[in-house]
């Protein structure tokens, strides 16, 4: 494996979770985010991505790797497009299920889900408006970091095995998420799993940048409305 590829893998594996976990605890120390910090949050999380995958993407076209094993192509047009719409179904009925159960079963959430999302989610048209573009960059540069570039560097590494691609890059998505706790932890593992299987099984990113951005648009969308359910719920004397 190239050093500076190994140098990546190591970034993604170490430094992303620990900045992530730190980040979202300064924002849990605040009582409450303005509309400025919102927008601001949104604009600085949007500008790492696209810096994050353009330095990747150099260093990827300096080895020239072509794009199809970064899953920049479309091999079957007809396949991939019928697998993204499959596969943005079942996470969209998924996401539906998870925040009715959450709305339902509000004492058996964890207090830092509706604090974690009264915080960053949108509350108007204007800040919908750029959590969209939030998700779409977010849909684009993380499969594009983890399916894309990490998935072929594991497998790469370990002699073509496909295997140790879709693990490896489940397990550096997982990591990224580390400040969603334990249980987060093992959720987006799956999720990384599923969406590395799909990208190895149809050669391209198009499904699971398709269903990244229906989960993400879905909970940012959706969600507030469950929180006050769950504020509702709990009643004053809540934590949080």
């Amino acid at each position: 494996m190239p050093w500076d590829f190994a140098l990546i893998l190591a970034f993604l594996a170490t430094a992303v979770p620990l900045l992530g976990r730190r980040r979202i605890r300064e924002l849990m120390r605040v009582p409450q985010t303005t509309k400025s910090d919102r927008l601001n949050l949104y604009r600085s999380t949007a500008a790492l991505q696209w810096l994050a995958a353009a330095a990747i993407f150099w260093r990827a076209a300096a080895h020239r790797l072509v794009a199809s094993r970064l899953g920049l192509a479309i091999p079957n047009a007809r396949f991939v497009v019928t697998t993204s719409l499959v596969l943005s179904a079942l996470i969209l009925a998924n996401q539906l299920v998870s925040l009715r159960r959450l709305a339902r079963e509000p004492r058996d959430s964890p207090a830092i889900l509706p604090q974690l999302a009264r915080k960053v989610f949108p509350q108007d048209h204007q800040e919908r408006l750029a959590f969209l573009g939030v998700v779409f960059t977010v849909s684009i540069c993380e499969e594009f970091i983890f399916r894309g570039f990490a998935q072929q560097a594991f497998e790469s590494a370990w002699q073509g095995s496909v295997l140790a691609g879709i693990l490896g890059s489940a397990a550096l998505f997982a990591l990224a998420h580390l400040y969603q706790g334990r249980r987060g932890l093992i959720a987006t593992f799956v999720v990384g799993v599923l969406f590395a299987s799909i990208r190895s099984w149809t050669g391209s990113l198009v499904a699971p940048i398709t269903a990244h951005f229906t989960a993400d648009l879905t909970a940012g969308l959706l969600a507030p409305s469950r929180i006050g359910s769950i504020d509702a719920a709990r009643g004053p004397s809540a934590p949080g």
